[in-house]
């Protein structure tokens, strides 16, 4: 009897460790089908577009001018810069762009608020002037004095710049994705993959009708 029970409680234990690395008993970690997955986001729109194109543009393009202290006139050098974000921004005319208008640390913080804020309404009047429509230029947004590239309390032209960001895309511009355009898409890159059989039909009807 002894034996018999000592036998039953080693097949549970041995039933319960196979138990526990069955096929399927561990739950997917993320790390498989990202790739899937990733693609599937990106066709139906979910995947971060704003953040992928802001990493773009930044790569590719200057974001940033910068201004003489105590003003928001534009230099030759910051309109170079901005002629080359205007080239960037035609490529893309279903997308939105924002300009943040900052300033040094010297001065009250009201007024450099509203020095930023004059900065980047500069910049976005000259990209107007180079064929930028101001529909795709968002609410300007100045952080004036609080978010200074360097740390002093002295003048820094790296300070005094306004930066130019993706923000997001025109409402019900015919360039994007809707549910529909993104299933024919989705349907193209399957096919795409498809091996070629090179047998057309008859082909095939006569090798299924034998001989």
């Amino acid at each position: 009897m002894k034996l018999r029970a000592a036998g039953a409680a080693a097949g549970l234990s041995l039933l319960a460790a196979c138990s526990a690395h069955e096929s399927g008993s561990d739950v997917d970690d993320g790390t498989f089908g990202n790739a899937t997955m990733t693609n599937t986001l990106v066709m139906t729109g979910q995947q971060g577009y704003v953040h992928d194109l802001s990493a773009r543009f930044a790569a590719e393009v200057p974001s940033m001018v910068t201004f003489a202290f105590n003003s928001s006139v534009l230099d030759a050098t910051a309109q170079g810069i901005l002629r080359r974000q205007a080239d960037w921004i035609r490529q893309f005319p279903e997308v939105r762009f924002r300009v943040y208008g900052h300033t040094d640390l010297v001065g009250s913080s009201a007024y450099n608020k509203s020095l930023g804020l004059r900065r980047a309404q500069a910049v976005v009047g000259y990209l107007s002037t180079l064929g930028i429509s101001r529909a795709r230029l968002e609410a300007v947004v100045s952080y004036g004095e609080t978010q200074p590239l360097v740390v002093t309390e002295g003048r820094e032209r790296r300070n005094r710049r306004t930066v130019t960001e993706v923000s997001g895309f025109v409402a019900g511009h015919p360039s994007l994705l809707d549910g529909k355009y993104a299933r024919v898409i989705y349907r193209e890159y399957v096919r795409s993959a498809e091996p070629a059989t090179g047998l057309t039909s008859a082909a095939v009807s006569g090798a299924t009708d034998g001989g």
